[in-house]
């Protein structure tokens, strides 16, 4: 392995949590030349948060090294919903509420991946054009045993839970996206896993190079324990202004600061662990980290004029009380 790749793939793997397989992404990335980089997100809701920026971080290091980046809007799969982690089938959405989500999503993701770099794609482009007969020949790729083998779908079952017809489907549209695109790498949290897999699955079927996969882990909310969520209330918003996002920010506990840094400030494990020596040591106080990591996060995602008023607000408001 050359220098070159040795590089790329440290950073890519810093903060991951699986690259599946490690060989093969080696592989293609000694080819030299840029990889197609395949990203989709569902426009389920209109407001992204910092639990989402985990892995558009990522995104942007592809972007950074050179390679093709698509950052596909899953605007055809949302009339499904993904029923990953659901404990009951998803209710629809109009065409009207997709539309409006997938707008404001294109203008929050921009915060981190480079726009003139950033090819957005829609999945209605290819899916909606499939017959019934595509459908069907679509079907007869995977078994009903390899469709429920999903986590989600098997626990559901056991549990004498309904499961819709369409819900099934969708692991298979999910895949045939990365067949439309010719992945050559799809990224995802580790709650994708199955369908990130699907894509590789069905790849083979119409005679592609199976797409490598690279997972990030859910990030945790300020409360340390729950997924960051806005219906647990303990999210930092794309949306929100910079003041807030620092001063929420400040509020996470010692041990998380150093979970943000890793998967949103763009440290690498070894800078982490520097920095956690020096504090150990005394040489560095937890609370002047804690400021490092809202005024980076926040100049990364909002802007370094924003970041430096949001910290001097803060440090006011701090000194009255």
């Amino acid at each position: 392995m050359n220098a070159s790749v040795q590089h790329a793939l440290e950073i890519l793997k810093s903060g991951a949590s699986s690259i599946i397989p490690l060989d093969d992404f080696v592989k293609k990335l000694s080819k030299n030349k840029p990889l197609n980089i395949k990203l989709g997100m569902d426009p389920t809701a209109p407001d992204l948060h910092l639990g989402h920026a985990v892995v558009l971080c990522k995104l942007r290091q592809f972007q950074e090294l050179g390679h093709k980046v698509t950052f596909l809007i899953g605007d055809y799969t949302t009339l499904i919903g993904d029923p990953t982690g659901r404990s009951k089938t998803r209710p629809a959405l109009t065409a009207e509420e997709i539309a409006s989500n997938a707008k404001t999503y294109f203008q929050q993701v921009t915060k981190i991946l480079d726009p003139e770099k950033t090819i957005v794609r829609y999945n209605s482009e290819w899916l909606a054009k499939l017959t019934f007969a595509d459908l069907i020949k679509l079907c007869a790729k995977v078994t009903v045993a390899q469709i429920i083998e999903g986590e989600d779908f098997s626990k559901r079952l056991a549990e004498k839970t309904p499961i819709s017809m369409h819900e099934l489907l969708y692991p298979l549209m999910q895949g045939y996206d990365s067949v439309a695109l010719e992945a050559d790498v799809e990224l995802g949290g580790t709650d994708q896993t199955f369908n990130l897999l699907m894509g590789r699955h069905l790849q083979e079927h119409y005679q592609q190079a199976p797409q490598c996969i690279l997972t990030m882990p859910l990030l945790e909310g300020l409360d340390g324990v729950q997924k960051m969520s806005k219906s647990y209330g303990n999210y930092v918003g794309l949306w929100e202004t910079a003041t807030e996002a620092y001063g929420k920010l400040m509020s996470a506990s010692d041990t998380l600061m150093w979970r943000y840094l890793l998967l949103l400030g763009g440290k690498t494990e070894a800078e982490i662990a520097t920095m956690q020596a020096e504090v150990n040591a005394g040489t560095s106080h937890p609370m002047n980290v804690k400021k490092g990591m809202a005024r980076l996060l926040v100049s990364r995602f909002w802007s370094l004029d924003e970041a430096a008023k949001a910290q001097e607000q803060f440090e006011s408001l701090f000194q009255k009380h």
